[in-house]
């Protein structure tokens, strides 16, 4: 009797783990990449004038189309040895080799001719306008505003108006 009571009770606390571990991971925790343990998605951009985008993550599968721009930004969704998955800004996807990428953050202007202002702050004077498509690099960042640099200016700009940032995103 006493056995059979202590049998029941191990089940129930293997139970009780085996429900623990298939649980899904609070949403606040950040999925890690496997190969590289960084944050998954991340944001990168392209290394290469150059760089090919194929259907899986190895040089056998076909060549689905070339990104020929510089400094696009990316986004990381997976990992698979010296192979990341990336997504564009339209949602094209695709397996790149990480020799192609690199960790320096860039962002593409989604309004046309959006003011670059001196400080972040809407009444703050304009320095210069960035065009629609636009690739700036991404500097600071705090919950509404953006510091970019394109074309040697500067200046801020509403995160609503990037493409390549999070919306919760803070950098320094």
């Amino acid at each position: 009797m006493v056995q059979r009571k202590a049998g029941q009770a191990v089940r129930a606390v293997l139970l009780l783990f085996l429900c623990i571990a298939i649980l899904p991971a609070p949403s606040g925790a950040a999925e890690r990449g496997p190969v590289t343990n960084l944050p998954l998605p991340r944001y990168v951009s392209l290394k290469a004038s150059e760089g090919n985008v194929r259907r899986g993550p190895s040089l056998s599968h076909r060549i689905d189309w070339v990104y020929k721009r510089r400094g696009v930004p990316l986004q990381v969704t997976a990992e698979f040895g010296h192979w990341r998955r990336v997504q564009d800004r339209d949602g094209a996807g695709g397996w790149m080799h990480y020799s192609l990428l690199s960790g320096v953050r860039t962002v593409i202007v989604e309004d046309d001719m959006t003011p670059l202002l001196r400080l972040p702050r809407p009444d703050a004077p304009v320095r210069a306008r960035a065009e629609l498509g636009v690739i700036a690099r991404l500097g600071e960042c705090q919950p509404d505003w953006c510091r970019i640099t394109a074309a040697g200016r500067s200046g801020w700009v509403p995160k609503s108006a990037l493409w390549g940032v999070e919306p919760d995103e803070i950098r320094e």
